[in-house]
């Protein structure tokens, strides 16, 4: 089959699925959601052994930060699955009674999801666990970028899931070209902007539902009155202790003041080579860069002209391996490259001001980030930063770590994406609430009925009021006539 062809035929098959209705039990959800649970427990060392091919990523890191989050949502929905699927009754409203009135989810249908390379077990798994709990068909295309990845999961998946409602696509542009061509009742898309913007205009020809989990620059403001060793050991987890920095919510630069910068600077060189020895491009616990094309990236970053000088920690590369040391800079000017798109690896500025406030019009001059970190003990500034800053998510003296809470949306705001999941959000992102009105045959309002006469219309006008003495007069059919 040609790649059209074969999108097609996926996606039809999938339709003609979900119209049977196989998806919509709670029975048919739960045996998908613990097949899943199996399969990530069961094939654990398969998995750790695909991330280890893809991206050199410690054993650890693959556990915590990629499967025991899978299974976490697993169970998460296996849990409230029932009550998320239960309708919710509201107020029916005076205008209608007697009536009753609820809300209820139904799927939204046959769904694409479109993952991405940086976690790319956890991004594949954890947008389907939420299709797959609000009745959808899911079709997952996970990234070629992260081929033994992606070649598991087309393997895995139909030994553990229901493979004529589930289906696992593989390939790289042309064929998500072609899936993207089809008409799908949403699209999930986690990667980069320029490739949302594609998803997103494909997506109009069908009037498509998308949402968009993109990333962005993600400040980190250091305040001077901090644990600055604590402070030092959370940004390095959140920076190179999630893929080497290859994390949509990585800290992507630094802001501190001018004077706390040499004690910061000083207490992230102890911390990495706590972490990391004195010769990082050995450790087995840092990940390597992705493949070629993004090492050189990096590397131009750190090799531009105004910026190669200011390179103050690291900078160490081995192209042979793929790996970059962690690297800290001093300075860099707001006009360099490192400073206006995503860095997306182990690089990180540290930009200076003189006063910690002036943080704010810095951060607010960019595009919202997936996140925004602060580090301080002083209750006023965490709330200026709260207030002041939009962002995806708003992180207190930690880094990245939001995203382990199932009961808090995950998702960006503006050129950070669009959408959110995890948890009960996940099932919201693909159900679509629908409003249920049921009414009964008695409590006719004469009112409501042409002809139209200046005594309906005060009943009318009286009841929207909520005057009692004109609902009476509505409900006992005055004044006469009409219909």
């Amino acid at each position: 089959l040609t790649a059209t062809a074969m999108a097609a035929a996926v996606a039809e098959q999938l339709r003609e699925s979900f119209a049977t209705g196989r998806t919509r039990p709670a029975a048919w959800r739960e045996a998908q959601l613990r097949g899943l649970l199996r399969m990530a427990t069961e094939m654990e060392a398969e998995i750790c052994d695909a991330l280890r091919e893809d991206l050199a990523k410690p054993v650890t890191e693959s556990y915590v930060h990629e499967i025991s989050l899978v299974k976490s949502s697993c169970k998460f929905a296996l849990k409230n699955l029932k009550k998320w699927m239960k309708p919710k009754k509201v107020p029916a409203g005076v205008l209608t009674f007697p009536s009753t009135a609820r809300i209820a989810a139904e799927p939204l249908g046959v769904v694409l999801v479109i993952s991405a390379w940086n976690y790319p077990f956890l991004l594949s798994m954890d947008p389907v666990v939420g299709a797959i709990a609000a009745g959808n068909a899911v079709v997952l295309k996970p990234s070629e970028v992260a081929p033994a990845t992606s070649s598991l999961l087309a393997e895995l998946l139909p030994r553990f899931v229901d493979s004529s409602c589930i289906k696992v696509v593989e390939g790289g542009v042309s064929e998500t070209s072609e899936l993207l061509e089809q008409k799908w009742d949403k699209i999930f898309y986690t990667g980069n902007g320029k490739v949302g913007r594609v998803v997103l205009s494909l997506a109009a020809k069908h009037l498509t539902p998308v949402a968009l989990e993109l990333g962005g620059k993600c400040p980190v403001v250091v305040d001077s009155n901090v644990d600055l060793h604590v402070a030092a050991k959370r940004i390095a987890a959140g920076k190179w202790g999630c893929n080497n920095g290859q994390a949509c919510v990585s800290p992507d630069f630094i802001i501190t003041t001018k004077s706390l910068a040499p004690k910061l600077l000083e207490t992230l060189e102890k911390v990495l080579q706590k972490f990391y020895g004195y010769d990082p491009l050995q450790s087995p616990d840092l990940s390597r860069i992705v493949n070629s094309n993004h090492f050189k990236r990096l590397r131009s970053l750190m090799d531009e002209e105004k910026v190669k000088d200011k390179i103050v920690f690291g900078g160490q590369s081995d192209e042979m391996q793929l790996k970059i040391t962690p690297t800290l800079l001093m300075d860099v000017p707001l006009d360099s490259a490192i400073m206006k798109e995503e860095i997306f690896g182990p690089l990180l500025p540290i930009i200076t001001v003189d006063k910690i406030h002036e943080s704010f019009a810095l951060i607010n001059s960019m595009t919202k980030p997936l996140a925004a970190y602060l580090f301080t003990k002083d209750s006023k500034l965490k709330y200026q930063f709260e207030n002041g800053i939009s962002a995806g998510a708003t992180i207190i003296n930690d880094t990245s770590i939001h995203l382990t809470n199932p009961h808090l949306p995950f998702g960006g705001v503006g050129e950070s994406g669009m959408g959110a999941y995890h948890g009960t959000f996940s099932f919201d992102a693909f159900s679509h609430k629908k409003a249920i009105l049921a009414r009964f045959f008695i409590g006719e309002v004469k009112a409501r009925y042409p002809p139209y006469t200046p005594a309906k219309l005060s009943i009318v006008k009286g009841v929207l009021k909520g005057n009692l003495a004109s609902m009476i007069q509505a409900i006992l059919g005055f004044p006469r006539g009409g219909a």
